[in-house]
């Protein structure tokens, strides 16, 4: 099944190509014109970088949607359920090759974000330790697209995913400090999950804004944990079930 995927991005580079190049456009656009990062300390290449690393790993979401719901309406995933195989095969190639686009899309991302001017500083292991994170948080999100497109069954509803991923994505700490933000929008974003990993990335890159005056803040390597693991607990037995139950 992984290797049904892969082959799908050999006959479609262009769609993989606008997948990697969607993040980058967003990085140099908010580097360049909008001037994300205001309000901290040095380069703010080196808030803004991490920050998008994990806005991409979010993002990934809407990929995820729209394959599952294209093999469910085109009756492929009915094709795979009548023959002899263990019936969450086809979930676990879809979440494998997943994976590894985002591997790819983290290493076009950081390649761009090094040359426009972003640099980590605390050595290899932590550098791992943060990849680690955001793929962490990418496998979280990618069960909550796989539930949420065996529910919507069409790639229509995609677009009704895509209203509410923006809102929360941009409701976090990827683009600007909390502390700029009024005093309660501040606090929510402080614990919105992806200001977690953005936050406990930025301390493990040993880039500005790692951190801050509040729990979450304080403990964002913990809640970068908890969240994916909270997502994956509750949205992982859904999706195999509701899987499970399709033709019922």
């Amino acid at each position: 099944m992984t290797r049904r995927e892969l082959a799908h991005w050999a006959r479609q580079p262009v769609q993989v190509a606008v997948g990697l190049v969607f993040p980058v456009m967003l990085l140099l656009m908010f580097t360049y014109l909008v001037g994300g990062g205001r309000g901290v300390e040095g380069d703010p290449s080196e808030y803004l970088v991490p920050g998008m690393l994990t806005l991409t790993m979010a993002f990934g979401l809407e990929g995820t949607m729209l394959a599952v719901t294209r093999d469910l309406d085109k009756g492929v995933v009915d094709r795979f359920r009548s023959m002899p195989m263990v019936s969450g095969t086809v979930l676990v190639g879809r979440s494998v090759a997943d994976m590894l686009q985002s591997v790819a899309g983290l290493l076009v991302m950081g390649a761009v974000g090094y040359a426009v001017g972003w640099r980590w500083h605390d050595g290899a292991a932590a550098a791992l330790g943060a990849v680690g994170l955001l793929l962490l948080l990418r496998f979280a999100m990618l069960w909550l697209g796989i539930l949420l497109a065996l529910v919507a069954g069409r790639p229509e509803l995609v677009q009704t995913v895509q209203v509410l991923v923006w809102p929360v994505g941009f409701l976090s700490n990827v683009f600007a400090v909390p502390e700029s933000m009024p005093g309660r929008l501040g606090a929510a974003v402080e614990w919105n999950p992806l200001s977690a990993t953005a936050t406990a990335v930025r301390g493990l890159f040993g880039n500005p804004g790692g951190g801050g005056d509040s729990w979450a803040a304080g403990h964002a390597g913990l809640l970068a944990v908890l969240w994916p693991l909270a997502m994956l607990a509750v949205f992982f037995p859904l999706a195999v079930r509701r899987f499970a139950r399709l033709g019922r």
